[in-house]
């Protein structure tokens, strides 16, 4: 499969632009995906530099670069620090994280990520992990439910959807998505769109711990990037951005006041680059819409 087939790399121009490659640097991409970010990186390196990349997903190993320069790491990015030790690679001069489900996810129903397709209610990114989406909906309580769909999903109606699952559960199986759609449709709210995309959104996140994972990969990147390495992190949806704007600007995930008067000022870990999140432009857009909601954020290790 052609990697632009696979996946369109998003803000490729831009990334490749902040993070100022040098030809014997050392640089990481956490999200392997269709390999195009990678390629324009390596395209960028001498003989002497050195590209990991890490991407749990089966379909993104069987399209790897074969490159001595390039070190491929089927495993999830939350075990960065301890790959990159393992690879002698600390010290990497830029760390690029493009999060979010790549288009051959979204397009392959099997997979279970979209809503555009039948296919059962998988929705992980690594299919070793025993978690499904059905799983979820099968044994969570109605307050854990209505936790992910309000909070990974911002879903209006959250509380009536996971009673309606609880109730609904019993008597009918929730194990493909369109078995699920056809249960769920009398209750959705709006959009129906965009109402299942929310949906589907809360249930992979959970599935996946993105905001876990995403947690322990921002408290790692400090530790294998050199003072003055950049970090680079695409996000596509608002919980994602809040952490990586945080992280970059005050070293917590949490905002925290300038309050002149504090006490204790934690040790800036980061200094952001860019003030303003860099977004796609009109070309790109028209290009590829799903670029859209893609927010990329670059910060300086200090």
């Amino acid at each position: 499969m052609e990697p632009s087939q696979y996946h369109l790399p998003v803000l490729l121009h831009e990334v490749v632009e902040h993070l100022q490659i040098k030809p014997n640097g050392t640089y990481v991409d956490v999200t392997f995906g269709g390999g195009g970010h990678s390629r324009a990186i390596l395209e960028k390196l001498g003989p002497q530099g050195r590209l990991i990349v890490f991407d749990q997903d089966e379909d993104a190993y069987r399209n790897r670069i074969i490159d001595d320069r390039v070190t491929f790491v089927r495993e999830n990015f939350r075990h960065l620090h301890r790959f990159m030790k393992l690879h002698k690679a600390l010290d990497a001069d830029g760390l690029l994280a493009d999060l979010g489900v790549s288009s051959h996810q979204f397009d392959t129903g099997a997979r279970g990520f979209s809503t555009r397709f039948d296919g059962n209610l998988d929705m992980r990114m690594d299919t070793r992990n025993a978690k499904t989406a059905a799983d979820i909906l099968h044994t969570y309580s109605e307050q854990r439910l209505l936790q992910i769909f309000q909070d990974y999903g911002e879903v209006t109606n959250s509380k009536t959807l996971a009673k309606t699952i609880v109730q609904l559960r019993k008597a009918h199986p929730l194990r493909t998505i369109t078995e699920f759609k056809s249960l769920i449709q009398p209750i959705v709210k709006g959009n129906p769109a965009k109402y299942l995309a929310q949906v589907f959104q809360a249930l992979r996140i959970e599935v996946n711990d993105e905001l876990g994972a995403l947690k322990d990969l921002l408290t790692q990147s400090q530790q294998v990037l050199k003072p003055g390495g950049i970090l680079a992190v695409i996000t596509f949806h608002s919980l994602e951005d809040r952490l990586v704007k945080n992280y970059m600007k005050t070293g917590s995930f949490e905002a925290t006041d300038d309050n002149p008067y504090a006490f204790e000022t934690p040790p800036k870990l980061f200094k952001p680059v860019t003030k303003k999140p860099v977004t796609a432009s009109e070309a790109e857009l028209k290009a590829n819409p799903r670029s859209r909601s893609a927010k990329l954020r670059i910060a300086e290790k200090v």
